[in-house]
């Protein structure tokens, strides 16, 4: 670095141009005169003297006399660990600046656009970090691994953890081990696919996969958008591929990811031979508000009518009724407006025989 942009740093860390100029002379005389310092310095002799103390009050040099004052450089440990300390707190703040230019603080209802993949995948963290009922996450093994303590500590909490894991045609399918502890189902599409986590049916995190032409991301705190990312993930992410690790074993109790799913499963029993014990974790839909009912099923209202079908239609409305102690409880699936329910965890506690 030249002398004169020495200098310039030394100012910007914090020097007044007298004592950058001062300071600068000093390292290259080693020891002189204040005279001297002075002159090589370009500093006015009637100032010289204040700049020199001053300097030695943060302990850049040290002053003596000898016949007249003099000084030299200081071990230069002291100005190093004060200039790494201002580089380090300049990058933090260059670090903080960038993060929040990209990562703005959700409001409710609010989405928003970002262009790092990095912004996405911290937005996801703190989305299943704070997470109270049900995580669906899309992703490569790689970020699974990133996420991974973040989903446990959910796991642990009790929430209901489903992964997506995408490989690209060159990848061996995922290992089973990689999803203990992490969720309770996973399946695994051999495409490539975008990076999709959704969170209490409210939060998205969203980016294209990393060969796309269109590299941004889409953060949302809405449960209407979120919605759109949901039917995404189940149609595109889900359904169609092969489940390669389940926590729970086969039997009973079981849980389904949505109320289509249950439906299949009913039809499989056959409930209307022998009663199936229903347990439904959601909202009331007129008050919004976290209820948890336990009931046997008497009733599946679904928009068509033969047995043959799926039970996975897309369209429609589905609704399972409930006779809970003699109460008649009606509940639908994500979005539900005319049921009493809206099922956030359907899982299935009693029945004749397993589906």
């Amino acid at each position: 670095m030249e002398t004169e942009s020495l200098v310039e740093t030394l100012e910007a860390a914090g020097l007044s141009p007298y004592q950058a100029d001062a300071y600068v002379a000093l390292l290259e005389l080693g020891t002189a005169s204040a005279t001297d310092v002075a002159d090589a310095s370009g500093v006015p002799a009637p100032r010289i003297y204040d700049v020199l103390r001053s300097l030695e009050e943060r302990e850049y040099v040290e002053t003596y006399e000898e016949g007249s004052l003099r000084a030299r450089a200081h071990s230069p440990s002291v100005v190093l660990n004060d200039l790494r300390s201002r580089a380090n707190r300049l990058e933090a703040a260059a670090e903080e600046v960038e993060q929040r230019w990209e990562q703005p603080e959700l409001e409710a209802g609010d989405a928003s656009i970002v262009t790092r993949f990095r912004t996405v995948i911290e937005r996801a963290e703190a989305f299943i970090r704070n997470a109270n009922h049900q995580i669906l996450l899309s992703t490569t093994t790689g970020n699974l691994r990133r996420l991974a303590p973040a989903l446990r500590d959910a796991v642990g909490r009790g929430v209901s953890v489903r992964v997506s894991v995408h490989t690209g045609e060159d990848e061996a399918p995922p290992d089973p081990d990689l999803f203990e502890g992490v969720c309770i189902e996973a399946r695994h599409r051999p495409l490539p696919a975008p990076f999709v986590a959704l969170a209490d049916r409210r939060q998205a995190s969203f980016a294209h996969h990393p060969d796309s032409y269109d590299r941004y991301g889409v953060l949302v705190n809405d449960r209407t958008h979120t919605y759109v990312f949901y039917w995404y993930f189940l149609t595109v992410l889900w359904e169609p591929w092969e489940t390669v690790y389940e926590a729970a074993s086969e039997g009973l109790p079981a849980e389904y990811l949505d109320i289509r799913h249950l439906v299949r499963a009913l039809r499989e029993l056959d409930w209307r031979d022998g009663p199936v014990r229903l347990r439904v974790e959601g909202y009331e839909t007129g008050t919004g508000e976290e209820r948890t009912v336990e009931g046997t099923v008497v009733d599946v209202r679904v928009p068509y009518a033969s047995k043959t079908r799926s039970g996975f239609e897309l369209a429609g409305q589905v609704t399972i009724d409930l006779d809970a102690g003699g109460d008649h409880v009606s509940v639908g699936g994500w979005g539900a407006l005319v049921e009493d329910i809206e099922g956030t965890r359907l899982t299935i506690v009693d029945a004749p025989s397993t589906p």
